[in-house]
Order: C-alpha cells, then sequence, then structure tokens
C-alpha cells in the first residue's frame, strides 16, 4: 500500500486518480486529507508517508529541510480561488477588481482560509489598503474546515478558496473565480518522501496522475493540468 498526505484542496482530485491507479495497477492507494500546514508539519515530524501533495512553495520548504527526496516534485495542478455566498442570497458582481473590491467592503463578514489562497488573500487586502478595515468582519476557517462551510451555516457572507473546495459542497452557490487581474493560482505539486521504502512505486502513482490523459479528472475537480 502507498500511503499519501495532502491538502484539503486536492482530497478528491487525489482520490479519483488514485482509483484509476489502484485498478490499472493493482496497488493500493491510501489518502489522508488535512489543513495544509498540518501536512507539511507531520511529514517534516517523520510520519510514516510515502508521498506528499502540498503547494509547490510547502513542497520546496520540505525539500530544502530533507524530508522530500531532491528533484521528485511533480507538478499536478493548477487551482483557482473562487468566491461563495450561502444559497439563496443575492450574488455580488465580482467581474472586476473594483467590483469584487465593491463586493468585499460591503460584506458583513469574510471567510478565508489558513492555506495558500488564504495567504495571498491577505496580500491583496494589504495592496488594497483594507486589511486593518477588515479586522472585525474577516474569519479565518480553522485548518481542515472548508470555508464553504462555514458560509453554508450562515456564519459568513462571503467566502474565499480554492475552486475545488467550495464546488462540491452543499448550501452555498459559487459566484465564481476572482477576476483575472487579482486572480490567485496555486499550483500543487507531489513529492516523495525521504523515508518512504517505495520510492519508485510513489515516482509511477505521481507520474500517472500527472499524464495528460488526467486533465479531464482535473477539469471535473475544478482544477486545470500544469
Amino acid at each position: 500500500m502507498i500511503k499519501l498526505i495532502s491538502s484539503m484542496a486536492t482530497r478528491q482530485v487525489l482520490a479519483e486518480l488514485a482509483s484509476q491507479w489502484q485498478t490499472a495497477s493493482g496497488i493500493q492507494v491510501h489518502i489522508e486529507s488535512v489543513g495544509g500546514v498540518d501536512a507539511a508539519k507531520r511529514v517534516q515530524a517523520g510520519e510514516a508517508f510515502d508521498g506528499v501533495v502540498l503547494a509547490s512553495d510547502a513542497i520546496e520548504k520540505l525539500a530544502t529541510g530533507g524530508h522530500v527526496l531532491a528533484g521528485s516534485r511533480v507538478d499536478l495542478v493548477r487551482s483557482s480561488v473562487a468566491v461563495a455566498v450561502k444559497e439563496g442570497t443575492s450574488v455580488p458582481d465580482i467581474s472586476t477588481e473594483s467590483a469584487l473590491r465593491s463586493a468585499i467592503e460591503a460584506a458583513p463578514t469574510i471567510g478565508y482560509s489558513t492555506g495558500p489562497s488564504g495567504v495571498a488573500l491577505v496580500k491583496l487586502f494589504e495592496r488594497w489598503g483594507l486589511w486593518d478595515a477588515l479586522q472585525t468582519r474577516i474569519v479565518q476557517a480553522p485548518p481542515g474546515i472548508p470555508v464553504g462551510t462555514l458560509v453554508a451555516r450562515g456564519e459568513v457572507a462571503l467566502g474565499f478558496q480554492q475552486l475545488s473546495e467550495l464546488m462540491h459542497l452543499d448550501g452555498i452557490t459559487v459566484v465564481g473565480t476572482l477576476p483575472e487581474a487579482v486572480g490567485i493560482t496555486t499550483i500543487f505539486s507531489a513529492a516523495t518522501c525521504a523515508a518512504s521504502t517505495q520510492q519508485e512505486t510513489v515516482a509511477k502513482l505521481f507520474a500517472f496522475m500527472a499524464a495528460s490523459k488526467a486533465a479531464a479528472v482535473k477539469q471535473k475537480h475544478g482544477m486545470q493540468a500544469t
């Protein structure tokens, strides 16, 4: 059995691709999906995983620390940040940068994640000069909890997270991805853990996941091939 750990953003696309590979190879794959920060910490702590899938910059940090094999990184998907509102509520205009900013300024509460999309969103708010003004209205979802869940519960009015994490949730309406001028795209990459005893098999699995024939599955889950 191959054991992987990943962030929540890639949970569903990895599950489907792993199922396909498992059928073709006969080798079982177990994937644990948690908050990205927690996943990185667990790999750093030396937990017994064969591979890890995280944002590319997190993979590079693991490589620098010797926790994944140098040169084993494989870019799998490009993932865009989207906006969601509670189902049945009015849908704001986010078609341009100015429209998105107006929607944010008008929202009573805003949700964002602990992952790379959240970091990028904070930088955008800072660039706009809104970060300080938003402090009383902004809510960061706990690690491993989708922002869309907070939106569905009515705890936040406007939620920002990877499209892949929003599109399959009940109780919300996905407004769309951010306009091109301020779009946030994360590359999620895979790497073989240094402690793995099945390094060749893991490399074959990741090559399968990165192959062009996997593009349709990635699109199905709101992502694009790299």
